[in-house]
């Protein structure tokens, strides 16, 4: 499917702190450059027809005030939009409320995808850290480099899922996890409070499901 050692290495990942609607919050930033303008990777990032693609099927009006709605995952509503550079829009699941950013801007020959998801430092963020939701998004982004790679082609959600337990679908996750721990101790972090958050993270995401 991919080279697991070659994406991990693609991805830059950091943390940092913010206060909003004064709580204290953590800020969890992702990138990586495709190869691709960035008329092309907005299309890829918007598009409704295109999301599903690469990511989920999503719903609902995907404008300025619009609400949206990710099959089996986050809705929210589109707070600003500026093409082709960036759009942000609140991210609601499970009762919870964060807040995602995309921004996109030329480097080199490409095109950096930047993701920047902010979310209150909660019970949950103790007990799982970055790496609860910064495997998710490195999934995301491997999502986007095969559906740039061959743009008719759609993400099916089982086999993406028997992938992710699979060997090498493990070892991804695995090092995913490992890199967001290391971020999490450079921006501070406890380092076996943070260990032993990105362990539970781990043993969440590749414990299988029950059928």
């Amino acid at each position: 499917m991919i080279d697991v050692s070659h994406q991990i290495s693609a991805v830059r990942r950091t943390l940092g702190d913010r206060v909003i609607e004064g709580k204290e919050a953590r800020v969890l930033t992702i990138s990586q450059v495709y190869d691709t303008d960035v008329d092309d990777l907005w299309d890829a990032c918007t598009n409704p027809e295109r999301i599903p693609r690469w990511f989920l099927p999503v719903s609902g009006e995907l404008r300025v005030g619009g609400k949206y709605q990710l099959e089996g995952n986050a809705g929210g509503t589109v707070e600003r939009c500026d093409p082709p550079k960036s759009f942000a829009a609140t991210w609601e699941m499970q009762g919870g409320v964060s807040w995602i950013e995309v921004r996109l801007t030329p480097e080199g020959d490409g095109t950096r995808f930047e993701l920047e998801h902010v979310a209150h430092v909660d019970d949950h963020w103790d007990e799982f850290g970055p790496g609860a939701v910064g495997i998710g998004w490195d999934g995301a982004l491997v999502g986007l480099v095969l559906h740039l790679a061959a743009p008719g082609t759609t993400v099916d959600p089982e086999a993406a899922m028997a992938w992710m337990m699979s060997p090498e679908g493990i070892r991804f996750m695995t090092a995913s996890n490992e890199a967001w721990y290391e971020a999490d101790v450079a921006a501070g972090a406890d380092p076996a409070k943070a260990r032993a958050a990105a362990d539970r993270t781990l043993q969440a995401y590749t414990t299988p499901p029950e059928s």
